[in-house]
């Protein structure tokens, strides 16, 4: 008999709806959107989380929306602890302001739709993360105009201002080859990084 090829899964279906999804009930199509996303890593990232409920706090006008993951969810701000992609990318292409952990991939979400992300990465002597990747990478991204960085909440609270009060910086949404040559350069920078990781612990080593 022939081999039966496993049936492919269901390709994710975009909601039609966001507000149906849980913790987004409040969820408004008629304030100023931010969202936040820090990732499917498993150490918490309490910090960002409890920056941007400080700042919303006194942005009533503005509705924050935060995937936290395994850090404590927002209480100013809605929260949601994963979203699936295609939810995800709706929330960014309804928002003026995209706030990530260092991670190339929520970067490119917002690019895609035109937006220079505000990128706050992950610090390792925090318990963030396992090493300083993030924290190299989006400083690497950073001084390319890639995102916006921000490693101090009142660098965050000024980024997240800016967007929110001016309009979208000079950014053409990506499409087509323009956002394949986009994530391959911004592949060649992840690479890069990765390159230098051995060649560091070498000379650490050293020393």
């Amino acid at each position: 008999m022939p081999a039966v090829s496993a049936p492919h899964p269901p390709e994710p279906r975009e909601p039609a709806d966001l507000a149906e999804l849980p913790g987004l009930s409040a969820l408004s199509g008629e304030r100023t959107l931010v969202v936040a996303v820090v990732g499917t890593d498993h150490h918490p990232f309490d910090r960002l989380v409890r920056w941007l409920d400080a700042w919303a706090q006194h942005h009533g006008d503005v509705q924050c929306v935060v995937q936290y993951g395994t850090s404590i969810p927002p209480r100013v701000c809605l929260g949601v602890d994963y979203l699936p992609h295609p939810a995800l990318q709706q929330l960014v292409r309804r928002a003026v302001v995209v706030v990530s952990h260092g991670g190339p991939g929520t970067i490119m979400d917002a690019r895609r739709v035109g937006l220079v992300p505000v990128v706050v990465p992950r610090d390792p002597e925090l318990g963030e993360h396992v090493d300083t990747h993030q924290q190299r990478f989006a400083r690497l991204v950073g001084t390319r105009g890639l995102v916006r960085l921000a490693e101090s909440a009142s660098a965050l609270e000024s980024a997240i201002e800016a967007g929110v009060a001016g309009p979208r910086p000079g950014v053409s949404p990506l499409d087509g080859s323009t956002a394949r040559e986009s994530a391959l350069r911004l592949g060649a920078l992840v690479d890069a990084e990765l390159r230098s990781r051995p060649a560091r612990a070498r000379r650490g080593r050293r020393r």
